[in-house]
């Protein structure tokens, strides 16, 4: 089979909303879980950042970036309406604004001993307010950050936020609004999610082969 070949890793938001994409796109990809510590030169040669996700195509083109995958494997196929052409622009600018200002917000918070020109708290707190000024006021107007569907942008954005409250679940339980909370919630306990979140062994070269897809099966 000639499939493309996606770099992954199960647990990085990133590799997560790339994975989400081509899921519910219905493209099969193989799949080579990476283990960061100890990444393949396979890996390395295609994508020298050595970072994932890392989409290889047939053709030989690589796509190295995670909303880039997204937005290929819509391209292929949305048979679930995330991506139509009236929602583009503002699904974009949401995904870039939360991925320039809510990310490092969530990096200080998880790593506050990297960041000490603040407390932890305080770390904690410019993350909450972040989601509060700009994901939670949407919530209150639609079931999800759009409208009332799940679309591209919660994809892109729901693995960070699920980053972000399991740090201390306690706190996110006690502080963050209900409708970011039932958002939150129908995100993590969703058949899609669930769907994506399947453990596969380290890749190496000459391994089996593991099929990633709604069509997934190993060889």
């Amino acid at each position: 089979m000639n499939l493309p070949i996606l770099y992954s890793f199960r647990r990085c938001p990133y590799a997560m909303r790339a994975r989400l994409a081509l899921w519910q796109s219905g493209v099969t990809v193989e799949l080579r879980e990476v283990v960061l510590r100890a990444k393949p030169a396979e890996l390395l040669t295609t994508s020298p950042k050595g970072t994932v996700p890392v989409l290889l195509l047939p053709n030989g083109q690589v796509i190295e970036q995670s909303l880039d995958i997204m937005l290929w494997a819509l391209a292929q196929s949305d048979p679930h309406h995330w991506h139509p052409a009236p929602l583009v622009a503002e699904q974009l600018a949401l995904i870039s604004q939360h991925d320039l200002e809510f990310k490092p917000l969530l990096d200080r918070y998880k790593y506050p001993e990297r960041h000490q020109e603040l407390s932890a708290s305080e770390h904690q707190k410019n993350a909450m307010y972040w989601l509060l000024e700009n994901i939670n006021h949407r919530l209150e107007q639609y079931t999800h950050l759009i409208d009332n569907q799940l679309r591209l942008s919660d994809s892109a954005i729901a693995p960070f936020i699920r980053q972000f409250a399991a740090v201390d679940q306690s706190w996110f339980q006690q502080q963050a609004p209900q409708a970011l909370q039932v958002w939150l919630t129908q995100f993590t306990e969703s058949e899609l999610l669930a769907a994506v979140m399947g453990k596969y062994p380290a890749w190496q070269a000459g391994a089996a082969t593991w099929y990633f897809g709604q069509h997934k099966s190993t060889l």
